[in-house]
């Protein structure tokens, strides 16, 4: 017995399925890279911010934009919006 002997060397499935096995444990260290990066940038509290400006400031907004109301009337009707949230509305 040799230690060069055939019987002991890698066959051509061998390397199929060594090559395989790279690709997924590659595949898997990616995975949870991404998953690590992404939850690093979480709030320690979990939760997401919302945006600054909901759909309907946002319908305001783009009907001052247009002209179709004036900036009193742009400003009134945000400020109504934004009291609505909290229970008051402003005068």
């Amino acid at each position: 017995m040799d230690w060069y002997d055939r019987s002991y060397g890698m066959t051509g499935w061998d390397w199929v399925a060594m090559t395989i096995g790279l690709v997924l444990v590659l595949g898997l260290l990616v995975l949870g890279g991404v998953l690590l990066a992404r939850s690093g940038r979480r709030p320690p509290d979990g939760s997401y911010p919302t945006p600054p400006d909901s759909s309907a400031e946002r319908l305001l907004a783009e009907r001052f934009a247009r002209g179709e109301i004036d900036e009193d009337e742009y400003r009134r009707r945000l400020a109504t919006l934004r009291g609505a949230g909290s229970g008051a509305a402003p005068h």
